[in-house]
């Protein structure tokens, strides 16, 4: 199952995450072209169209969420 999941992640996210499963607010930004207060503001208003995680305070992506949304023309 994890290696159908890698398969929908586009390279440049895989480049990105470097084979984790979360990557940073900065990092997620980058990799979906928006800006990284676009993400936090998605967060704190739990609007966006993918969800954060909270790791002790700081706001990390999952990467399939953001492959999820790159592969529907987000």
């Amino acid at each position: 199952m994890q290696a159908q999941a890698a398969q929908l992640i586009p390279q440049g996210l895989a480049a990105v995450a470097k084979g984790r499963d979360t990557i940073s607010t900065v990092e997620a930004a980058h990799a979906i072209n928006r800006k990284p207060q676009t993400l936090r503001k998605w967060a704190s208003q739990e609007n966006g169209p993918v969800k954060p995680v909270r790791i002790n305070g700081r706001l990390d992506w999952r990467v399939i969420d953001l492959a999820r949304l790159l592969n529907v023309g987000g």
